[in-house]
């Protein structure tokens, strides 16, 4: 007994001690756009998949490579939401679990953002279906959809247009008559204004642009009495995307757009001298025990790497600065070894 105990600890450490106590940057080799949600003991990890949604079940977020995880929705063969599928988000809502995507009919001009229900309290073993396409009063292309509730109020955030042809990305919020409907008009919270959200160059259905302003990716993050709208800023193929802030008291109209600030520089930004490039569109989640605070957001490992599969998953803790923003710091070196969120 002790000979096969003293190999099961040699040949499966994390087997014979438990869970891993510690993980490292990047979680996965690739996974654009990670979202997590803590929920009943587990987390609930998907990315950008592009043909499918996928999610992965787990205690520890250091095991996501290794997690169950099951393919829990296909798209139509045909169809406006059957290509295309970009920034999945799994919520539970109202006693529910939905996931929001952005889909299209394989042409860009045609994003919107789809909703998808859940038959069953287990996301990986009820049956997924189509609730309905979520739009805005004027049907605008629509994509990086995220839910959120204040004052028992729930609330859409997500990246537009302005008007029908593409040329800049603005973050617009929503009122919800529920989970998968809008309701009232949309308004516009933040535009592409400093000179760090213009990084870009794009051709685009046979036209060349020589600049595609960016805000997109919009998460929000409550703590305290304010409410921040945590985008990504400048192309995605470009090293300079990074994370903007927008912050209101939650006391205030969240359909006014004057109530909400901007910061004027990136809260989180490439780190050339860490090799970590790119760092943007993230979610946020709390430690098992609720006390710590957690990003997760996706970055690239080299420079000029672009919007490509090559984009990982990567998670780090963070902080709160005196003023009640918050701080997180710069992007940690890949193989830095990180204890794993608290579960204590």
């Amino acid at each position: 007994m002790k000979l096969r105990y003293l190999l099961v600890l040699v040949l499966f450490p994390a087997l014979a001690w438990g869970q891993s106590k510690t993980f490292t940057n990047p979680i996965l080799p690739g996974g654009p756009d990670p979202w997590v949600i803590y929920k009943d003991g587990y987390y609930y990890y998907t990315h950008t998949m592009g043909r499918n949604i996928k999610i992965w079940k787990t205690k520890n977020i250091a095991d996501i490579p290794t997690a169950e995880s099951k393919v829990v929705w296909n798209p139509p063969a045909e169809g406006m939401n059957s290509k295309e599928l970009w920034a999945p988000e799994i919520h539970y809502l109202q006693g529910k679990w939905y996931v929001y995507v952005a889909a299209d009919n394989g042409k860009n001009i045609n994003h919107r953002m789809w909703v998808l229900e859940c038959d069953s309290q287990d996301p990986l073993k009820g049956n997924w279906t189509v609730k309905g396409k979520l739009q805005d009063n004027g049907d605008h292309w629509a994509i990086d959809g995220s839910v959120f509730e204040n004052n028992g109020q729930l609330y859409m955030v997500w990246s537009g247009w302005e008007g029908a042809r593409n040329g800049r990305q603005d973050i617009y919020i929503s009122r919800m008559k529920n989970p998968w409907t809008l309701e009232g008009k949309r308004t516009m919270i933040s535009t592409p204004t400093y000179d760090w959200e213009k990084h870009g160059k794009v051709t685009w259905e046979g036209e060349d642009m020589e600049h595609i302003y960016v805000n997109e990716g919009p998460q929000p993050l409550k703590h305290g009495n304010k409410i921040f709208i945590i985008y990504s800023a400048s192309a995605c193929w470009t090293d300079y995307y990074a994370l903007g802030m927008l912050a209101v008291d939650n006391d205030q109209d969240l359909m006014n757009a004057d109530n909400w600030k901007k910061s004027k520089d990136p809260v989180f930004e490439q780190a050339p001298e860490n090799g970590v490039y790119a760092p943007g569109h993230n979610s946020f989640f709390k430690s098992a025990d609720g006390t710590e605070d957690w990003i997760l957001y996706h970055a690239n490992s080299e420079s000029g790497l672009g919007c490509g599969p090559k984009r990982s998953p990567r998670a780090q803790k963070f902080t709160w600065n005196t003023d009640g923003t918050p701080n997180f710091g710069t992007p940690v070196k890949e193989g830095e070894e990180l204890p794993i969120p608290s579960d204590k």
